[in-house]
């Protein structure tokens, strides 16, 4: 288990929606230093926040970071882009590859950068933000990438433990930010949504289950297809 009292943490895109929120539980839990990233680190407000430049499709920004950020503990992979990219038949195929450059690779990246870090400081855990759609594929490319990041989370869950290093993946519906700003349907206050995700980081809990969406589709992955994809019973 992982204490966020006093422990230095990085969360990718914190300057807004979730990752600003987790950024605020972070310190509200007392963690000593959070590194802040953004694409424009000016866009960070909390006030004792640490801004970092990051785009995480880039290894040299990535590597700019972690130089940067020598005393983490805590890794929260938060960034992540949908480009409305549904059909796999009719997307472009760049949008495609930029949704797993970001959502699947970018990760990966700033893992791989990161965990050298993280256990040569004593250990410390690693926060993946997945989705409802990793388990549900009716967003295209994006429930795609959300798939390959989960299953990337469950292997770095075993390469990790023996490093000292506990992994959560986080599993949610809709959150009011701005992604979902034209979705007409239940949204999570993004602070209810950080405090469960480091509710379970200082319990060691594998998985997240944010809200009831996402409860009810992890149960529905035992049944029949059609359970979860109800419109299969119309062809």
């Amino acid at each position: 288990m992982t204490s966020i009292k006093n422990s230095v943490a990085l969360v990718t895109g914190g300057s807004r929606g979730l990752g600003k929120a987790l950024v605020e539980e972070l310190y509200a839990r007392g963690a000593a230093k959070v590194y802040a990233t953004a694409r424009d680190p000016r866009g960070i407000t909390h006030p004792d926040a640490v801004p970092l430049a990051l785009e995480v499709t880039d290894p040299g920004s990535v590597q700019a970071v972690a130089a940067a950020a020598r005393d983490v503990t805590v890794v929260v992979n938060n960034a992540g882009i949908s480009l409305g990219a549904r059909s796999f038949l009719d997307a472009p195929v760049d949008d495609v590859r930029r949704e797993f450059e970001t959502n699947f690779y970018g990760p990966l990246l700033v893992t791989r950068a990161l965990v050298p870090i993280v256990e040569r400081n004593g250990g410390g855990h690693l926060l993946n933000v997945h989705s409802v759609l990793s388990w549900l594929g009716v967003a295209g490319s994006y429930s795609a990438t959300k798939a390959a990041l989960w299953a990337q989370t469950n292997s770095l869950r075993l390469e990790l433990a023996p490093r000292g290093i506990g992994v959560t993946g986080l599993h949610v519906g809709y959150i009011d930010t701005d992604m979902a700003a034209d979705v007409d349907a239940p949204k999570s206050a993004p602070r209810d949504v950080a405090a469960r995700a480091l509710d379970g980081v200082e319990a060691g809990a594998y998985e997240v289950l944010a809200d009831d969406v996402s409860r009810q589709v992890k149960a529905g992955l035992s049944g029949d297809l059609a359970a979860l994809y109800p419109q299969l019973a119309a062809w």
